[in-house]
């Protein structure tokens, strides 16, 4: 066996146990732990398949910003996990068919790439052109509409976000936007009249007793 397929066994391994315990952990600052754990082995992966450019991105992109972000929210917000394992009995079912579709799929495709011609693999790019901007060039030219469906996706999922997390509390003051936009000149600066203080008649009290 060759060191570098013993390496790809080790991190696919760590990478499995890991990808396990983000979901069947108790506690969410565990889970997403376990989750940059996941990220860092697919990242050695893929430099194990010498695509630099995807593993620098995963662990620049999701283990630098998004799980970080991820874990700050966590830690911030109460969260009631007893509220959140209510009725997880009954989702079980449901997810056991997806997971076994999954693994089904997974199977077929490895079997079909396994099982498959031994010709040798056709280069993807010339040799002196890197693999970024190889995958740059296929990225916006042959996948361009996968590309921009993906961001209208992640931007739904943005809004979708936003919406759900903002709630009225009573002790928190927000601005109607929509209220704003139709204020009038006169509304903005009002005069009020107060009533001047009555001037004390007699001269003698203005100034204090002496003892």
């Amino acid at each position: 066996m060759e060191f570098t397929t013993f390496l790809f066994y080790v991190f696919a391994l760590i990478l499995v146990i890991s990808g396990l315990k983000v979901v069947t952990s108790r506690n969410p600052v565990q889970s997403a732990l376990f989750l940059v754990l996941a990220f860092f082995n697919a990242a050695a992966i893929w430099m194990l398949l010498e695509a630099e450019f995807l593993a620098i991105m995963l662990v620049l992109v999701y283990v630098g910003a998004v799980m970080v972000l991820f874990l700050f929210v966590v830690m911030m917000i109460d969260i009631n996990l007893d509220e959140l394992r209510r009725g997880f009995g009954k989702f079980i079912p449901l997810a056991s068919t997806v997971g076994a579709i999954m693994i089904v799929e997974a199977a077929l495709v490895l079997m079909r790439g396994y099982g498959a011609t031994r010709a040798p693999v056709k280069a993807v790019s010339a040799p002196d052109v890197p693999n970024t901007k190889a995958l740059g060039v296929a990225l916006y030219t042959d996948y361009i509409f996968a590309f921009e469906v993906a961001g209208l996706i992640l931007l739904v999922a943005v809004v979708a976000a936003v919406a759900l997390t903002m709630r009225t509390r009573k002790d928190h003051k927000q601005t109607d936007p929509s209220q704003q936009v139709r204020v009038k000149k006169r509304d903005r600066v009002r005069l009020v009249s107060m009533p001047a203080e009555a001037r004390q008649q007699s001269t003698g009290t203005d100034k204090p007793a002496a003892e």
